[in-house]
C-alpha cells in the first residue's frame, strides 16, 4: 500500500510558497502517479460554468467536460462526497474515458466552503481502492485544499 503520510508532506514541501494553482496541480498528479501503485490515470476536474472541466492530470487523454448528472466525478461533486467504486462498469452513468479503468475513487476538493473540484483517480483493477487508501486520499484532499486552493493567484 501507498504511503499517504509520505506523500501527503511531499506534496507539502512541493506547494510551499508556490502561489501558481495549475503548477502545484501538475506536481500534485504526477507525484500520485509516481507514488501509487496499479493506477492509470490520476488528476483533477475543476467546476466551471457547472460542470466539471479537466484540469492537470496524468495518463491517457481524458474527457474534457463532466456534466454533474454523469459519471462517478459528477456524483461526487454534486454529492459532495468520496465516491469509492469497486466495479465502475456496474456504476450506473459511468463515462468510459479510458476502457482499460476498472476501478475508480473519486474525492471532492473545497475551497471557500463551495466543491472546487474533484481529484479522481482510475485503476485497471477492480477493486483496487480500500477504505485504507480513501482516508490517505481524503488526507492528500486536505493539504491539497490547505496549501494549494487556498493560496491560489
Amino acid at each position: 500500500m501507498a504511503d499517504y503520510e509520505a506523500l501527503a508532506r511531499q506534496l507539502e514541501a512541493l506547494a510551499e510558497g508556490v502561489p501558481y494553482e495549475i503548477a502545484n496541480l501538475s506536481n500534485a498528479s504526477a507525484l500520485l502517479w509516481e507514488g501509487l501503485p496499479d493506477i492509470n490515470w490520476v488528476g483533477f476536474y475543476k467546476m466551471t460554468d457547472g460542470a466539471l472541466v479537466l484540469y492537470p492530470f496524468q495518463g491517457k487523454p481524458a474527457c474534457i467536460r463532466i456534466t454533474l448528472d454523469r459519471g462517478v466525478c459528477g456524483a461526487a461533486a454534486r454529492e459532495d462526497r468520496v465516491q469509492r467504486v469497486e466495479d465502475v462498469h456496474t456504476f450506473p452513468g459511468h463515462i468510459a474515458c479510458d476502457c482499460a479503468s476498472n476501478s475508480e475513487i473519486v474525492v471532492p476538493l473545497h475551497r471557500d466552503g463551495e466543491v472546487w473540484g474533484v481529484l479522481d483517480i482510475d485503476s485497471p483493477l477492480v477493486g483496487r481502492f480500500s477504505e485504507a487508501d480513501q482516508k490517505g486520499l481524503e488526507r492528500i484532499a486536505r493539504v491539497i485544499e490547505e496549501k494549494i486552493l487556498r493560496t491560489a493567484e
